[in-house]
């Protein structure tokens, strides 16, 4: 099972938990990426994140189902938020449950690694002096 969601609300954490927890799932690997109130050493005041929707969350679950391929996940979830966001707000939940730890850790980071790599998802840094659209996603 797949759970991929383009969210303009806060993200919440357990909710993905939820949906990747099973019985059978003896490990469970979430990454949450969170906004930092620096970067290179200059203050974030917030970022903003924009998105072609269809083509993101077609892209998401492509990376889902090669995560599902490569490892034996049984469910995963892909949560990311799009709007403006402050330091400490969440930006990406990425869940993986499998039978054991290690599978989960390798495809909870292939699945961050990738999405930042081909989900088209852009993200603009607002500083106090200014502003920068940032290469984080395609």
């Amino acid at each position: 099972m797949i759970d991929i969601q383009l969210l303009h609300a806060p993200l919440q954490p357990q909710l993905c938990i939820d949906f990747v927890s099973s019985k059978s799932a003896g490990g469970i690997d979430v990454f949450i990426g969170t906004v930092r109130n620096h970067t290179r050493g200059k203050p974030v005041v917030r970022l903003e994140f924009e998105a072609y929707e269809p083509m993101a969350v077609s892209e998401m679950r492509k990376i889902a189902e090669q995560v599902k391929a490569r490892w034996p996940a049984e469910k995963v979830a892909f949560h990311h938020r799009v709007g403006t966001l402050h330091p400490g707000e969440i930006a990406v939940i990425i869940a993986v449950a499998t039978p054991h730890r290690k599978a989960s850790f390798e495809a909870c980071q292939y699945a961050i690694d990738t999405l930042k790599e081909t989900v088209p998802i852009w993200k603009k840094e607002i500083f106090e002096d200014g502003e920068v659209w940032v290469a984080a996603h395609p």
